[in-house]
This record gives structure tokens, C-alpha cells and sequence, in this order.
């Protein structure tokens, strides 16, 4: 396979429509810059496409976690109420209907946080990670603008003088939401995704 130089490689790709949220992806400089934040070229230690998909799953063991305890301290203050009307009635009943209506704004604050993770939408995205703990993730109506990226970036991390600049989507994905990235099995430590085998 022949070689080519950078003047004779060709990175035309057709203009996708611009969205809400669009912002400049550019190299220059040994430097990555997504938005306002800037990567040097030689910290990036990845860059790769994905989809990220919400964490259904988790969200409704989640809630129904949260919905059984919280009837459960409401439960138990109600008793507790129930207790201490001996000495006054009218007190341990406005106790008893404020922990009811503090349930209720729980209960209420549970479902919004459910149907906010069940009705996300899986996102193709572009992951820039850094030898660091940084991450930068955009994504793009069009995936072959990703796809296309991932081989740009790539060539400028090898040619130094490489410059360019892309219009992309941004986007905010957090991880409490969203699966993302790889899932890596690790001993020790709190909230790890994996099973250590014997």
C-alpha cells in the first residue's frame, strides 16, 4: 500500500445540519480543543466511538429500593405518632400528615428521577480520554462524522502539524445514568461492576 502525504489525503466529509448545542472540535497546535476545554495532543491515551445507553435496569431496582424504604420510615413515624398522641392529639396528628406529605414529595422526586432514565435515549458518541482522569464526549446526527473523527484525531496525534476544525454536538451524560465505557473487573473499593472468580 502506497503511502500518502498529509496535502494528498482527503478528509472532506459532507456537512451535517447544525443542532441546539453545537460546538467547535479543533486541532491546533498539539492541541485538542472540545468547546473550551483543551486536551494536549500527546495526554490523549484513547479516542474512540460508542454508544452510551441509560441504565434502565439500575434506575428501577433503584426506585423500588428507595419507594420500599421510604414507606418504611413513614410507616414507622406514623407509629411512632400514634404513640405520642397520648399526650396531645392535635400534635401527633399534623406530625403524622407532615410525614405523609414528606413521603409524598419523596415518592414524587423517585418517579421523576425513574422516567428521567427510562425515557433517555441511547446516544453514538465520540470519547476522547486522556492519560488522566479526564474524558470529553461529543456526539453528531450523522455517525460517520464520529466514525470519521476517531481517524483524524488519530492521524493528527501522529502528525504533528495536522490542523482542523469540525462543528459537533455537545452533550451531557452522567454516569450515574448512562452505561458507559467498558466495564472492568476490580478487587477492593466501592460501587465496581464485576465478580471476581475463585
Amino acid at each position: 500500500m502506497e503511502a500518502m502525504n498529509p496535502e494528498e489525503r482527503r478528509w472532506d466529509l459532507p456537512p451535517t445540519p447544525p443542532l441546539l448545542g453545537s460546538v467547535d472540535l479543533r486541532v491546533s497546535k498539539r492541541l485538542l480543543w472540545v468547546a473550551g476545554a483543551v486536551y494536549p495532543l500527546q495526554n490523549v491515551a484513547r479516542v474512540y466511538t460508542l454508544t452510551v445507553r441509560p441504565r434502565r435496569r439500575d434506575a428501577t431496582v433503584s426506585f423500588c429500593k428507595n419507594v420500599v424504604l421510604t414507606l418504611a420510615v413513614a410507616v414507622a413515624f406514623t407509629m411512632l405518632g400514634a404513640v405520642t398522641a397520648l399526650g396531645s392529639v392535635n400534635l401527633a396528628g399534623w406530625m403524622v400528615l407532615l410525614v405523609w406529605l414528606v413521603t409524598l414529595a419523596a415518592l414524587i422526586y423517585f418517579l421523576v428521577e425513574l422516567i428521567t432514565v427510562l425515557s433517555a435515549q441511547p446516544h453514538y458518541v465520540l470519547a476522547v480520554e486522556t492519560s488522566g482522569a479526564s474524558t470529553a464526549v461529543v456526539t453528531s446526527a450523522d455517525p460517520q462524522q464520529l466514525n470519521w473523527l476517531v481517524g483524524r484525531i488519530a492521524y493528527a496525534i501522529e502528525n504533528p502539524e495536522t490542523e482542523f476544525q469540525v462543528r459537533v454536538d455537545s452533550i451531557t451524560i452522567s454516569p450515574k445514568n448512562y452505561y458507559f465505557g467498558d466495564n472492568v473487573n476490580m478487587y477492593g473499593g466501592t460501587n465496581n461492576v464485576g465478580m471476581a472468580s475463585a
